[in-house]
């Protein structure tokens, strides 16, 4: 872990859970006072020799001195991310430098010490990351820094384990038998299934889903609309591609790593099938359990991460993604707490506060923005890298924004319905401006045989906050009926609620019969919504009749199956 040199550093003191309190102290001073504080801790697996990589701590340190520790360690400063940190303890102590889809983000574990009779305290919250090499780093390629680590060496795993266990003095001990020891059941775990075990458990997992085929006719429409339909797909197939990357920054990457290799063999066809279903690593049937680890994602080369080595190419790594399915997904940053983002919040002017909860923009730190200076709403932003900053979705996803457009667009020049033509038209622009609220309005009023919803609707990918899931507010709030969402929910159909998070589109063929049958509801808002089992502060008093159509769905993409069935 790195000592101060000039400043002395400060570190966020934490509540016993992990929770910031608002408090900074320097370094010293809270090892002094035993303040909990947080940590990372990186370490390096060779997946190859089944290999961790161990630093030899410097004789000069004030912890543990010429002890065998952590491939890479160090404080989490105040004010400092914790992945940030990660990346840079392991570029200053051994000379790596490695991207952030390097680091998985194994498990959050406390460590509690007292050493130096007594006048050093150390109460860490650790977050533990891995990071998965197909083979050794060569030694000549650390460049280690020489008041920090005085060796490196590789050991495989269950050798370590055994060293910790037997309690040798010659390593820094960690409790094997407490939160410590999940590093070793997870590898113990992710690489011990045989391949004819891991195919029957997908195939298992496959059994569950029951294909339908769905053929539904293009009946009804005119001319103009099928020539209009084939732009309108277009623009839902890239609905697909941004809500893979709202699921997790590396999903994408995984997607197409694992559709390459699908024909490869009969657990590589399964992999992807599965896949194809979650639209992630993780299992909707099943709470969201990870089915596929880092070790099933693709490699990537790394050239000129460390000092050049004559004959090696450089490191090759797995991308990684956590076992966890991150609650906030690719909404916020993984290692962003409640505290710093409602610490943050609390710093922003009214209309900023509105943009960070609302449901069109996400939450970066100012390290993953191209630009130096973020501007939102005419404001400038600091320019601190670990600083939180407000993206809207137009400029984050803008690349698919932009193309999705001018699909609409084009396919609102071609249809012969006018509502049709407005939603279209309102909707490419709402993709532009961040503006969603006539476009939302134009699906209200929408009278086409071609029914078409597309856009930031649902919300299941983010949970961390609740903030972008409050569509009871949003509704009470822009004048639309809850009996509007209640009916849809208590039919089932294919319809959905405004103001939402996460990019789908459903294409469908509207059913004028059984849309007639399901008009009472539409045309009853008014009196069920007074009769509604809740406060009269959250019902609308002027009820504007809501459309609740049933179609024959064409296609569907952003949404994962789990939400369909």
């Amino acid at each position: 872990m790195a000592e101060p040199t000039h400043q002395e550093e400060h570190l966020d003191v934490l509540t016993k859970t992990g929770e910031k309190t608002g408090v900074s102290k320097p370094r010293s001073l809270v090892h002094r006072d035993g303040d909990y504080h947080r940590a990372v801790h990186v370490w390096i697996y060779s997946e190859s020799t089944q290999e961790l990589l161990l630093q030899k701590r410097a004789d000069c340190k004030a912890s543990w001195p010429a002890k065998w520790d952590i491939s890479s360690a160090g404080h989490i400063s105040s004010g400092e991310s914790s992945l940030l940190t990660a990346r840079r303890e392991l570029f200053e102590e051994l000379g790596i430098d490695l991207p952030k889809d390097a680091f998985e983000l194994l498990f959050v574990s406390r460590h509690e010490c007292v050493l130096n009779n007594g006048s050093y305290i150390n109460n860490e919250i650790n977050d533990v990351y891995l990071v998965t090499t197909l083979s050794r780093i060569p030694m000549e390629a650390f460049t280690l820094q020489e008041s920090e680590v005085s060796s490196v060496k590789y050991m495989f795993w269950n050798d370590y384990k055994h060293i910790l266990e037997e309690g040798d003095d010659q390593y820094v001990p960690y409790d094997t038998t407490g939160q410590y020891s999940q590093l070793f059941v997870i590898l113990e775990q992710r690489y011990k299934e045989n391949k004819e075990a891991i195919s029957l458990r997908l195939q298992n997992k496959l059994n569950r889903y029951a294909p339908i085929l769905m053929n539904p006719e293009l009946i009804g429409l005119s001319e103009a609309d099928k020539e209009a339909l084939f732009h309108i797909l277009r623009a839902a197939i890239v609905m697909d591609d941004i809500f893979y990357l709202q699921v997790w920054h590396t999903n994408p990457m995984l997607r197409d790593w694992l559709k390459e290799r699908s024909n490869a063999s009969e657990i590589d066809r399964l992999k992807w099938m599965y896949y194809s279903i979650n639209k992630s690593p993780w299992s909707c049937l099943d709470e969201n359990e990870a089915f596929l680890t880092t070790a099933d994602s693709l490699v990537k080369l790394l050239e000129g991460s460390t000092k050049p080595v004559t004959g090696w190419k450089g490191i090759e790594y797995k991308v990684a993604f956590p076992l966890v399915k991150p609650p906030g997904a690719n909404f916020y940053p993984l290692d962003m707490d409640k505290k710093e983002f409602e610490l943050w919040k609390g710093s922003l002017t009214k209309s900023e506060q509105e943009a960070a909860t609302g449901f069109f923009s996400v939450i970066r730190r100012q390290d993953d923005i191209p630009s130096s200076v973020m501007v939102y709403n005419g404001t400038k932003q600091s320019v601190n890298p670990d600083c939180l900053t407000i993206v809207p979705y137009s400029q984050e996803y803008k690349t698919f924004l932009e193309q999705a457009a001018q699909f609409l667009f084009r396919a609102a020049e071609l249809s012969d319905s006018s509502s049709l033509t407005k939603l279209l038209k309102a909707k490419g622009n709402a993709f532009l401006s961040n503006n969603y609220y006539e476009s939302d309005i134009a699906w209200m009023e929408l009278d086409s045989k071609l029914d078409v919803t597309i856009g930031p609707y649902e919300t299941y990918e983010d949970t961390i906050f609740g903030y972008k899931v409050n569509f009871v507010h949003s509704f009470v709030e822009n004048k639309h009926s809850l009996l509007y969402f209640v009916a849809i929910c208590f039919l089932g159909l294919v319809a959905h609620v405004i103001y939402q998070a996460t990019f789908e589109a459903f294409v469908g063929i509207r059913d004028d019969k059984a849309t007639t049958q399901v008009k009472l509801f539409g045309d009853h808002l008014q009196v069920l919504e007074q009769n509604l089992p809740m406060d009269d502060i959250y019902k609308s008093k002027d009820v504007v009749a809501a459309p609740i159509r049933v179609i024959h769905l064409i296609y569907n993409s952003g949404v994962s199956a789990m939400y369909i069935l």
